[in-house]
């Protein structure tokens, strides 16, 4: 017991030189100095005037208080933890090796988790995200698969302390839903996320079939980032281009769901993007949401696509088949789930469903970090 003691002080030991080169890719002093600048620009008399700039300044600071906070109390944790194993070994106490080890693996864990948000460093990472959910073809089965990705992001979300709401939903025929669409809120939402974006690929025996054949089904989820009013502003769209519709609203909302014809469905012609909002109370604030996803869309089309105008984008396309997928879920002959990009697995089919997505997460972060410094 004593030399296992001895093992988990010598890794926490080490743990210091990591936590130094943490600092310096977090930029932490940095981030001291350019939030106390900010701090100083917030007391002007006139910082309220514009009350969209002074509320990004305000999210901005909070963002980097975090960081820096997230950081010194994982500083202040492993030189607790080194403490800690000292005493141990000097007292013999055998008793506290299970809290030594604890506390090094929270340490382990949480320096890799620190470490991986130092590479979301897209314009957009740092973002709110969209996750929107679509069935392939296959009828209730897709439409049921496309559930089940809706209730693994939630559960992903919840589990990360980020807030998840629904912003529509429209039930599937018997079964699951034929589309789907969160808002994931906070902070690297989109960084993380952005992984996702993809088809997804079930195997499993499929519930529906009365002679428990195997089913291989396909669903999509489509990740945007919530870009702010000023990104949304370089997009127009015309009145004459989309097509406006009110509905009753149905679905995973429950009670928080107005049953009134409040819900909204927008579909944009020229591209046949299709949006929709069910979650406000009135058909007035489901329009204004609907249309803010709408120019998120547009606006990511265009510039994944590199596209002067929004004139130029061509249309959706959907190929939710075989061959498309990024990520397979197999449950039987065995379980198994591997992304197609990395090669990363989890056998552990149910821990991934309930949301344990972190592991091909971070493998994709790091494929693309990779990438980027070869070039």
């Amino acid at each position: 017991m004593i030399i296992a003691l001895e093992e988990a002080k010598r890794q926490l030991v080490d743990m210091r030189a990591d936590l130094v080169e943490l600092k310096s890719a977090l930029r932490i002093d940095a981030l001291k100095e350019r939030a106390a600048e900010l701090e100083a620009a917030s007391l002007e008399p006139n910082f309220w005037n514009d009350a969209a700039k002074s509320t990004r300044v305000m999210q901005e600071i909070k963002q980097m208080k975090d960081t820096i906070e997230e950081y010194e109390t994982l500083c202040t944790r492993l030189e607790d933890a080194v403490v800690l194993a000292e005493m141990a070994i000097e007292e013999n106490d055998e008793g506290s090796l299970e809290e030594v080890q604890a506390e090094l693996d929270f340490v382990l864990k949480e320096e890799e988790r620190m470490r991986i948000a130092v590479l979301l460093s897209g314009p957009y990472d740092k973002n709110n995200a969209i996750l929107a959910f679509h069935p392939g073809a296959g009828g209730t089965e897709a439409q049921d698969w496309a559930s089940m990705l809706y209730r693994m992001y939630t559960r992903w979300g919840d589990a990360h302390g980020f807030t998840v709401k629904l912003v529509d939903w429209l039930d599937g025929d018997e079964a699951g839903l034929k589309s789907a669409t969160i808002m994931i809120e906070g902070t690297n939402a989109y960084g993380y996320l952005k992984s996702e974006n993809g088809v997804h690929r079930l195997v499993r025996v499929s519930p529906f079939d009365a002679s428990g054949r195997r089913q291989t089904s396909f669903a999509s989820v489509e990740v945007l980032p919530e870009f702010d009013d000023a990104d949304e502003s370089s997009i127009e769209i015309r009145p004459e281009d989309i097509e406006v519709t009110a509905h009753r609203s149905s679905g995973a909302g429950g009670q928080h769901i107005n049953k009134t014809d409040s819900a909204i469905r927008i579909v944009h012609l020229p591209t046949g993007i299709v949006v929709g909002c069910q979650t406000e109370r009135s058909q007035l604030q489901n329009k204004e949401t609907a249309m803010k996803m709408l120019r998120s869309k547009l606006l990511a089309i265009k510039q994944q696509e590199k596209l002067d105008r929004v004139e130029d984008i061509q249309g959706v396309k959907n190929n939710i088949e075989w061959g498309s997928q990024i990520r397979s879920y197999v449950f039987m002959p065995y379980t198994l789930v591997k992304d197609n990009r990395t090669g990363f697995e989890n056998g552990n089919v149910s821990a991934v469903m309930d949301g344990d997505l972190d592991g091909f997460i971070n493998a994709y972060l790091k494929m693309n970090a990779g990438k980027e410094q070869s070039k």
